[in-house]
């Protein structure tokens, strides 16, 4: 990690936020960024932002934050990884997949294992859900050697916005150094799971939704299950709401998802259950189309990995590059100095979906030093 006297990096506006203080974090590079929505009406971080920057707060030691008056700067001095057992309150205007993203990239580089209970908002139209980071993202770093027992994100509570209410547990075991991996083989499609899930309302619309997605489905592959999760009394949350998260798994272990929830209590048009289950089932096929070994939610998430692995040759091949994920490589430059080798694979070469990209580069060799050596 750079000591104290690493050079200060420089932003601009409120975009990509999380993405430059988690590699701020892992880099121990200072930051300062400038004119946060200073042009708007209402200037400054919004409540989620403040939320997530409590949130690195609490899982480091000696982090220095600075935030002028109007909100419209902060200056933050990354501290150790510390992490242990914690407890956080999400703000409910972002769902839990908006912090729990973050928490996925630094848990393993922790001193202390990492259990932590966040409360809030568990699957929302804006951010991947809870449903979806646990179905994609543990296997996704299981393979970079980061697996064992203490590995597990539980639902205690589904929370629907506006209100919120859900409740998760996170746990992530520490490592000292991460594996490389070679991923370039997505395989054929063997199975779709699923979950349905409706709080608050009538367990019939789950049920709709199910019967509508497999309507899709079932053209494409024989073997879909999904399941209907129901949440009754306390564990449903405040608000009511129902949706449906879709996962298709291939004989070589790559994991694609996608996922739909019903529109915020008196928001927008009211939504069928049985068009939230077709529209879903469309979206995962559209997924499947676009291919590569990781779905497009965790790309950054595989790059950061590889990125902070040992000096060896890592590749993975994805699906086109999300707009997330290319300013996130371009993050990557900036903090760590490493550049991808990016090869671009034609159609007709695969002979199936759409354009892939290979994705190639050396690991930085990345130690984490806070980890007590047993």
């Amino acid at each position: 990690m750079a000591g104290g006297g690493a050079q200060c990096l420089s932003f601009a506006g409120c975009n990509f936020l999380r993405q430059r203080l988690v590699l701020s974090t892992l880099s121990g590079r200072p930051l300062k960024i400038r004119k946060i929505r200073a042009k708007e009406e209402d200037p400054g971080l919004r409540d989620f932002e403040a939320c997530f920057i409590r949130l690195i707060d609490k899982v480091t030691n000696g982090s220095r934050i600075e935030i002028n008056q109007t909100g419209t700067t902060l200056y933050y001095q990354p501290g150790l990884l510390y992490g242990g057992s914690l407890e956080h309150d999400c703000s409910p205007s972002r769902s839990i997949g908006y912090y729990l993203e973050s928490l996925l990239c630094l848990a393993p580089f922790m001193k202390h294992p990492l259990k932590i209970v966040l409360r809030g908002v568990t699957n929302d139209q804006v951010d991947p859900s809870v449903d979806v980071l646990k179905a994609t993202a543990l296997p996704l770093l299981k393979k970079f050697g980061i697996d064992g027992e203490s590995l597990e994100i539980k639902i205690n509570r589904r929370g629907m916005p506006p209100k919120g209410g859900g409740e998760i547990l996170f746990a992530c075991p520490v490592r000292k150094v991460l594996q490389p991996i070679q991923f370039t083989d997505p395989g054929k499609i063997k199975r779709i799971r699923g979950t349905a899930y409706s709080v608050r309302v009538s367990p019939q619309m789950a049920n709709r939704m199910v019967e509508s997605a497999r309507s899709v489905l079932n053209k494409f592959l024989p073997d879909v299950y999904i399941y209907t999760d129901h949440m009754k009394g306390i564990s449903s949350g405040k608000s009511p709401g129902f949706g449906i998260c879709l996962i298709a798994e291939t004989i070589n272990g790559t994991i694609l998802s996608a996922e739909l929830a019903s529109n915020p209590q008196g928001q927008g048009a009211a939504v069928l259950p049985e068009e939230l289950g077709q529209n879903c089932a469309k979206l995962l096929l559209e997924e499947i189309y676009r291919g590569g070994c990781v779905d497009s939610t965790n790309q950054s998430l595989a790059l950061l990995l590889m990125t902070l692995g040992q000096q060896d040759v890592s590749k993975v091949l994805l699906g086109p590059l999300s707009p997330y994920t290319i300013e996130f490589l371009r993050h990557l430059r900036s903090f760590f100095q490493i550049m991808f080798k990016i090869e671009m694979k034609s159609p007709e070469e695969e002979h199936k979906g759409g354009e892939k990209v290979l994705m190639t580069c050396v690991g930085i060799g990345f130690s984490n030093l806070s980890k007590t050596i047993r």
